[in-house]
């Protein structure tokens, strides 16, 4: 089956490129010409993989490496918490959904959309464990990001009510072994505790998410091609814990101390508007910043038994995936222990 992937070159899109080729699928990647491919399969005669460039904001390119394709997984996305220019948020999550929703009417060979959400598009869960009944309140946001991934989820359920075949798919907080990169912030978190950047527990473990191992994502995200409903929502979410608990699960598998110190929050937005104000500087992004501190005031914490009774999605325990992510990082000289 010819496959399409958007965003193909990110942490997702790349783990996904790579599993559905061994599912034995071609595989179109959509990536800009300045995409880094490295997390992408390599090129050869042995590997059913093109290359579609371009970019989903550009309707002609999209469409073009939708011709002949059955399947679009959109994966593309901008998820930093923070832009200088929010207003890119809207233009690439929104206005790339639109162009795919646009693109299925305009071709005669798409037989399936899987369109990968957010577990912020359905809103926090502050003291309960949601589901996919939930929709967001639209009364706070906590990011620009969580606004556009809001506004997107609403034009794809509308689009499915229409006859557009989507399916959507909800992960949780991504992490494990893979890159580096804005998209993996439980690895970029451990980096910074182990490194002494972040000398102790952000808050006091009232924050609670829903860990999402990558390749666990990718497997829902395969197995919603044959066994996903149309117009229904799936959340590929995981164990629901605080990022207290995830520092403390590393300590205990590298055998090193805990944080002794808590860090409150308001400091950590302090730091979080000045690293902004660094940012603004260097034109590097902040791994903190205040919407982060934003994130952390709330619980995501959420149940996919839909997922695994529909999807047959096996989520790994935080444990589990640690005990990938802590020797990745180690090997890649990121953190030593």
């Amino acid at each position: 089956m010819k496959v399409l992937v958007t965003g193909a070159s990110g942490y997702l899109g790349g783990r996904l490129c790579h599993a559905l080729l061994r599912h034995g699928h071609s595989v179109r990647a959509f990536v800009r010409r300045t995409s880094d491919l490295s997390l992408l399969p390599t090129l050869s005669d042995d590997v059913p993989l093109q290359l579609a460039y371009g970019d989903v904001t550009d309707y002609p390119s999209l469409l073009a490496a939708c011709s002949g394709c059955h399947i679009i997984f959109h994966a593309a996305a901008l998820v930093d918490p923070w832009l200088p220019d929010p207003s890119k948020f809207i233009t690439v999550n929104v206005g790339g959904l639109k162009n795919v929703i646009r693109a299925f009417k305009e071709t005669d060979m798409i037989e399936k959309i899987i369109y990968t959400s957010s577990f912020f598009a359905l809103g926090s869960t502050d003291g309960y464990i949601a589901d996919e009944t939930q929709m967001h309140s639209t009364k706070f946001f906590c990011s620009e990001y969580e606004k556009s991934k809001v506004v997107a989820d609403k034009i794809a359920l509308e689009a499915a009510n229409e006859g557009v075949p989507i399916v959507a798919v909800y992960p949780g907080v991504i992490y494990g072994p893979g890159k580096l990169t804005m998209g993996n912030i439980v690895a970029q978190m451990i980096v910074e505790r182990f490194n002494g950047r972040l000398p102790g527990y952000i808050g006091y473990g009232n924050d609670k998410v829903s860990f999402s191992h990558v390749d666990d994502v990718v497997d829902g995200h395969i197995s919603a091609i044959d066994k996903g409903k149309i117009g229904e929502r799936y959340l590929l979410t995981g164990e629901n814990a605080s990022f207290n608990q995830v520092f403390d699960i590393a300590a205990t598998i590298t055998n090193t101390k805990t944080p002794w110190l808590h860090i409150p929050l308001f400091v950590i937005e302090i730091y979080g508007w000045l690293s902004v104000l660094f940012s603004k500087i260097t034109g590097k992004l902040p791994l903190i910043s205040p919407p982060v501190v934003y994130v952390l005031r709330h619980q995501w914490a959420y149940s996919c038994d839909k997922a695994k009774r529909e999807l047959n999605y096996q989520p790994r325990s935080l444990t589990e995936g640690l005990e990938e992510v802590l020797p990745w990082l180690k090997n890649l000289g990121a953190i030593k222990y």
